[in-house]
């Protein structure tokens, strides 16, 4: 992977119904595995007690390689199950600080 200083790094907040909740966790089942074969790697998960909050920070190696991610038909064929959780997400671009 390449060095800290090029790599692009989201926080994903994820605030989730809870009749939402099964659906929200069995699309990440499917595509947080794929991050590595996108040079992606999932830095924390944080989940509040009842599971209606997640917070993810993630890292790619390049824009190409999130983009690249996103676009993966293996990650859009779950979308559905991202779409019945209801999730509400916020995807923020952050960089590191020194």
């Amino acid at each position: 992977m390449t060095d800290q200083t090029t790599l692009v790094t989201f926080v994903l907040i994820a605030r989730i119904p809870a009749d939402g909740i099964g659906a929200f966790r069995a699309y990440e089942d499917a595509v947080l595995p794929l991050l590595p074969e996108f040079n992606g790697r999932l830095e924390r998960r944080l989940r509040n007690p009842d599971g209606t909050t997640e917070m993810h920070i993630v890292s790619f190696a390049s824009d190409a390689d999130f983009q690249n991610y996103r676009n993966d038909p293996r990650r859009t064929a779950q979308a559905w199950l991202l779409e019945k959780s209801s999730a509400m997400l916020e995807l923020l671009p952050m960089a590191n600080v020194s």
